[in-house]
């Protein structure tokens, strides 16, 4: 006797299927699902905040502030040549231009870069760079 319905192609669970199809989905669309351990109070307001629209690109921004990518400033990543992270904190690149400020050749310098030294020197050097 045959059953009634779609014909049944896969031995998961309908709900396991859906799992694995939002999975794939979110892969190939390069989301990537991030697990954090933080106070109570935070993960709150970070759910909540997470359903506006301006959530992703003013997160994007903020990350953009605390984190340096090492690799589009090349002065910077001649002076972080021992390190293999490809970010590190803002106030740590501030830290290797000020304390190797004899080995940045300024004239090589290029306007994202001196953009981005005087960005860190205001915030973190109170507009000073200690050479």
């Amino acid at each position: 006797m045959r059953t009634r319905g779609r014909p049944k192609t896969s031995t998961l669970p309908r709900d396991e299927q859906l799992r694995r199809a939002k999975r794939t989905r979110q892969r190939e669309a390069g989301v990537v699902d991030v697990q954090l351990a933080m106070p109570q109070a935070l993960a709150l307001k970070l759910a909540a905040a997470r359903g506006t629209a301006q959530f992703l690109p003013e997160l994007d921004a903020m990350l953009d502030r605390m984190l340096v990518r090492v690799a589009d400033f090349p002065q910077l990543r001649d002076l972080a040549w021992n390190r293999s992270a490809e970010l590190i904190p803002a106030t740590e690149a501030f830290a290797l231009y000020e304390r190797n400020w004899h080995f940045v050749e300024a004239a090589r310098l290029d306007d994202g870069e001196r953009a981005l030294i005087e960005r860190l020197k205001i915030e973190f050097g109170h507009g000073v760079i200690n050479c």
